[in-house]
């Protein structure tokens, strides 16, 4: 079964704890911290796979969870580190989070992480200092990522069919390559994406058979967006036209005017070629061909018969030249995409002020309740791992709120003692450094 679309949900692996310990050893009476690191969680990770079609999977599975890190413990023992989830989607597959693209794989073996395991918490061992021989504080890991992703599949193809159902698609795919499609004289025989591989002197081609398309596609009508997506992904189109038309240029206006409403495929490159012209008289396939011509007049217009490999031949060689030129303007505008550095520009430095703007406190009331919410990467990052069960971890988050400049501006804000601090999901009060 084919499927392009699926929601997962992902959880990367929690970051293990870090340990309170102290050495205990005959005849060493102070023997010190001893608490081990907390392991990180693993991440879970996207591999692009050639051998891989379909999104299917994940609509059987759609929790992904990664491995939890190991806590820490004595004599310096870090806790192991969380297996990572290696997951196998099909190349070609998009990747978003709250509709932002987060990845998109394009190569076979391509890999991305695509949700962090959390880190694990520092041991008593991390806070031995001259001052504080025996600290009894100790890290929590932190939680790893956890979000719901969108995945979508476009198919990375050289040549997308395209045409109006009952076209010919299927047929000319099964004839020039491996492909099986399944072929009927009715419209929508094909549901899915077909993939086949066509070679021509020496050359291979990959070829996708898109679903058949009808007029308002573009709008979600017939099969509509679920398959015209297939096309942004191929480098050159063979538009298929079958002869039998009553006007070819209606055909081939209806499906162009599509493909232009739906994304940048007006300057694709492409190949026309009038089907199911075995038996015909060259009176109509001349009448047809000027029909095209006239609805695009740079346009270029094979007659061809897949059943009996008339002009067969010849167009996969013009498909060939076509996807070649593609694949060399391509990689000329990704080269000139790229700029070297330049070494006059200023060196910017941050004061202390700007530096302080790394984190920002705001008052919020609800249902009558009023708390200071701390944001910033680096302090959420510390309240992340601090366990509130332990006392002098506490304070020492309420050490780092003064020295980052943060309990000043809770006080000019009229925080009180008893306030209420919330940052990255835990709350505590500031009594202790009032």
């Amino acid at each position: 079964m084919f499927v392009d679309t699926a929601k997962v949900k992902l959880q990367a692996g929690k970051g293990g704890n870090g340990a309170v310990s102290f050495r205990h050893e005959i005849y060493i009476p102070k023997g010190g911290p001893d608490g081990g690191d907390g392991g990180k969680g693993g991440n879970i990770i996207f591999r692009a796979d050639k051998d891989t079609n379909t999104l299917l999977d994940f609509r059987y599975n759609p929790e992904l969870k990664a491995e939890n890190g190991k806590n820490g413990s004595g004599q310096r023992s870090a806790g192991r580190s969380g297996k990572d989830l290696i997951v196998e989607v099909p190349i070609g597959t998009i990747v978003r989070h709250d509709g932002v693209v987060i990845a998109d794989f394009v190569k076979d073996g391509e890999e991305k992480v695509i949700a962090k395991g959390g880190d694990g918490g520092f041991g008593n061992a991390h806070f031995k200092s001259s001052t504080r021989q025996t600290p009894m504080v100790a890290e929590v890991g932190e939680p790893g990522e956890e979000f719901e992703a969108a995945l979508e599949l476009k198919l990375l193809a050289d040549v997308g069919l395209v045409g109006l159902p009952n076209a010919g698609k299927s047929t000319f795919l099964s004839v020039v390559s491996n492909a099986r499609p399944e072929i009927a004289n009715y419209p929508f025989t094909t549901l899915t994406p077909q993939l086949g591989v066509a070679t021509v002197d020496k050359q291979d081609i990959l070829i996708a058979d898109i679903p058949g398309l009808i007029e308002g596609a573009a709008d979600g009508k017939g099969l509509g967006h679920d398959f015209l997506r297939h096309v942004d992904r191929t480098a050159v189109l063979l538009h298929l036209v079958d002869v039998y038309n009553d006007d070819a240029g209606v055909a081939y206006r209806t499906i162009r005017r599509e493909l232009e409403r739906y994304g940048e495929l007006k300057a694709r490159p492409e190949i026309v070629a009038l089907t199911k012209c075995e038996g015909v008289d060259e009176e109509l396939i001349e009448m047809q061909k000027n029909a095209i011509l006239r609805e695009n007049p740079k346009a270029e217009v094979f007659a061809i018969s897949a059943q009996a490999k008339q002009g067969v031949v010849e167009l996969l060689r013009e498909l060939a030249k076509a996807e070649r030129r593609a694949n060399e303007e391509t990689t000329v505008e990704e080269g000139e995409e790229a700029v070297e550095p330049r070494n006059d520009l200023p060196v910017i430095s941050l004061s202390a002020e700007q530096l302080s703007k790394a984190w920002r406190v705001e008052k919020v009331t609800e249902n009558g309740e009023t708390k200071y919410v701390v944001s910033g990467p680096k302090i959420e990052k510390f309240a992340r791992r601090t366990d509130l069960d332990n006392y002098a971890s506490v304070n020492r988050l309420r050490d780092i709120l003064k020295k980052m400049g943060i309990r000043a501006e809770l006080t000019s804000q009229g925080a009180e003692p008893d306030s209420i601090v919330s940052i990255a999901g835990k709350e505590f009060t500031l009594v202790e450094d009032y």
